[in-house]
């Protein structure tokens, strides 16, 4: 069985207190979904505004906030693009190969997924490790690390693939709908902006998720 889930790589600010999160591993990798607890939500969250903590290079923005809320929540509020570190992680459950995003991959690339059925037929997936998806006919072949020799791989017919990618869209709305929640509890006064901010971090159409359709064509906005 090919399981399919985005997922967030977890760089973890140190000391962090402005809302409650959950402990994860730093620089592991959270799945993202409307399964997740509220902790859970609440250190993705933390882990997309610290990933986006930089003041825009535009002059005559906004200054950032002397309140240390506010001041953690300017770049996120107030960058354009926003980055959110990961991507799609692939398992097939089988042989436990595993094909994780590599460095300086991001959500918003899973557009790239969509050239590899209809387009160019090739992608990658950044760097340490090199992951890699070539379509081959009727199958896409992915390779856990092209710069080793010995590397795991993993085949998926193309209509499965397909399905797979619809439902990790699926996920990342579901998530988004619970970050919505999760915000309007938690922050309030920014609960809005900030649901904004994550869609666009995750390349979903702002305020409410991606269009999929039912062979799976649709995806990142």
């Amino acid at each position: 069985m090919i399981v399919m889930r985005p997922v967030l790589e977890m760089c973890v600010p140190e000391r962090f207190g402005l809302w409650p999160v959950a402990e994860v591993r730093p620089w592991g990798f959270l799945p993202l979904d409307g399964r997740l607890g509220s902790t859970e939500v609440g250190a993705a969250v933390m882990v997309i505004a610290a990933g986006n903590d930089a003041d825009p290079e535009d002059a005559g923005g906004p200054e950032r906030p002397a309140d240390p809320l506010g001041s953690f929540l300017h770049g996120l509020l107030t960058m354009d693009p926003l980055f959110a570190s990961g991507g799609l992680q692939v398992t097939d459950t089988v042989t436990g190969a595993t094909l994780v995003p590599g460095c300086c991959n991001g959500l918003d690339e899973r557009a790239d997924w969509l050239d590899v059925l209809d387009g160019a037929g090739w992608a990658c997936f950044g760097h340490d490790p090199s992951p890699v998806a070539e379509r081959v006919g009727d199958t896409v072949r992915l390779t856990v690390d092209a710069e080793a020799d010995d590397s795991p791989r993993i085949e998926i017919p193309v209509a499965e693939l397909r399905s797979l990618l619809a439902g990790a869209e699926r996920d990342l709305i579901d998530f988004l709908d619970l970050a919505a929640g999760w915000a309007a509890r938690h922050l309030p006064a920014h609960a809005a902006d900030v649901t904004e901010a994550l869609a666009r971090a995750l390349a979903l159409p702002t305020g409410r998720g991606a269009v999929v359709d039912g062979d799976g064509r649709g995806g990142p906005a």
